[in-house]
């Protein structure tokens, strides 16, 4: 049975192969765009003339800069938080769990009651703040912030089970938590902004 570290390499090694993929297909474009405009191909522009240059530089910041790279992050933090607080442990184990997990479990599931019970206040009463202004989820307040609304709630979760169950035994601990998912998932932002950049190029070649 393979060890943490030796998962986390081959994970590693196989995030290497397709950050290398996607270096090699974004230089194989580059050459293709170039080559296709030089035969006047209608509707292609080169990635490697004035315009294509300006365009990779002057709109990196722009086209990385998503709602998607928002979620990514919020998703890591919320992975790490669960992870360090050792609430994701829990319910892997296979053994019993001691009074004070208990006890952190009961803590836990009451700041999730609240939580979710102040979620509903503010979007399921009459004239709710969350709302449209026609009184519909969808498209509102509340779904376009679907995805920081359950991060933030997780990680409320986790660090009050971590605090409780002694996983976590301060503001240190509770900031290396908060931070060790966006760590671990560094190779998974670096291939966001490889893939994001290579699919925009694509676009821009290909006038999509």
């Amino acid at each position: 049975m393979m060890s943490e570290g030796e998962k986390q390499r081959r994970r590693q090694e196989s995030g290497g192969v397709v950050i290398l993929v996607l270096l090699m297909a974004e230089l194989l474009l580059f050459i293709l765009s170039w080559l296709l405009s030089a035969t006047r191909m209608e509707g292609v522009r080169s990635l490697l003339s004035s315009e294509g240059i300006r365009w990779f530089f002057g709109s990196f910041t722009e086209m990385v800069a998503s709602p998607l790279l928002v979620w990514l992050l919020l998703g890591l933090i919320a992975y790490g938080c669960l992870k360090r607080s050792g609430l994701l442990s829990i319910t892997q184990s296979k053994f019993s769990i001691s009074y004070r997990q208990r006890v952190a479990l009961r803590v836990a599931l009451v700041f999730l009651i609240i939580y979710v019970i102040m979620i509903a206040l503010l979007t399921l009463t009459p004239h709710a703040i969350l709302l449209s202004a026609t009184g519909s989820l969808f498209p509102s307040a509340f779904s376009r912030s679907l995805i920081p609304i359950l991060a933030f709630g997780i990680c409320l979760v986790s660090i009050s089970y971590g605090l409780v169950s002694g996983h976590l035994s301060g503001l240190g601990d509770i900031l290396g938590a908060l931070s060790s998912g966006i760590a671990n998932g560094a190779p998974i932002i670096i291939l966001y902004l490889l893939f994001i950049q290579f699919y925009e190029s694509l676009r821009f070649v290909f006038g999509l």
